[in-house]
């Protein structure tokens, strides 16, 4: 089955240093870009992480810091990167959780504009456990009939995530065939504001904090009830992107805050004036 895209949609997966997203780097980034009139273009690229890759990381994915040493790093990939992302939609496997946060440190690190909010996001992952809860090598073999050779290449993994998720539209007839259902389908725990999903959309389409002490609470009532606690996520050790959500948030708080500040002076002259004349 064909994808309906009025966009292009962009697959792709990363081999990194780790799995922390605020501390770890990319060594190796593939994407796979279907276009709307359904041709396909690929790029592979192998960067220099400029931190120490883990052994037990190595033995994963088979990248060894000697093949990166002399590549370039993310920062200088940044812009290439971008361009061929261009504006299209991203989907991965577990990339919600993963691939698309990491990624947007990443470019966060540098001074090219990713725009990730201007972006739809499909997890392959997300669809796969809710219909047969199983693993991309699993996924695959069962949605495709086919072996992964290589998993935990990017190239391959980035391939074999395209191809599960048509084989996932054939098999299923109350998986719609647009972005927009996909997107809203593979959202788990309510709705995203960050990706690392400290911050959601409650079933109110409240924008709530979504761990910890005020976790289901409102952010402007905690930033009312405890100011300190935007202080302390600033400087804490969370994702450069959930940080910039986070003052995005306060912002519109201030503004709001003073724009009620100053309906309510206004009242208050009003009254004034209104006694001053009696």
């Amino acid at each position: 089955m064909n994808l309906q895209l009025s966009k292009p949609l962009c697959f792709f997966d990363l081999e990194t240093t780790g799995i922390n997203i605020t501390q770890d780097r990319i060594v190796e980034i593939s994407i796979l870009k279907v276009m709307p009139d359904q041709s396909k273009a690929t790029y592979t690229k192998r960067m220099n992480p400029t931190i120490p890759i883990p052994k037990q990381a190595s033995e994963i994915h088979g990248i060894w810091d000697k093949d990166v040493a002399n590549e370039p790093t993310f920062a200088e990939l940044a812009k290439e990167i971008r361009d061929f992302f261009e504006d299209g939609d991203l989907a991965g496997y577990n990339s919600d959780r993963f691939d698309i946060p990491l990624l947007v440190e990443e470019f966060m690190r540098t001074d090219v504009d990713f725009e990730i909010e201007k972006r739809k996001t499909i997890d392959v992952q997300t669809i796969f456990h809710k219909m047969e809860q199983r693993t991309l090598s699993a996924a695959y073999k069962f949605y495709c009939d086919k072996e992964l050779i290589d998993a935990h290449s990017a190239e391959a993994d980035t391939t074999a995530t395209f191809e599960v998720l048509t084989s996932q539209l054939d098999k299923y007839d109350n998986l719609e065939n647009n972005i927009d259902f996909l997107a809203d389908f593979t959202v788990q725990g309510g709705k995203s504001v960050d990706f690392a999903k400290r911050i959601v959309r409650n079933d109110k389409d409240q924008v709530v904090f979504n761990f910890g002490k005020h976790k289901g609470v409102p952010v402007e009532k905690v930033f009312d009830m405890e100011p300190s606690y935007y202080s302390w996520m600033l400087n804490g050790d969370f994702p450069a992107y959930t940080k910039k959500v986070l003052r995005d948030l306060f912002e519109s708080y201030k503004q709001k805050k003073a724009k009620s500040q100053e309906i309510t002076e206004n009242k208050l002259d009003q009254l004034k004036n209104k006694f001053n004349t009696k």
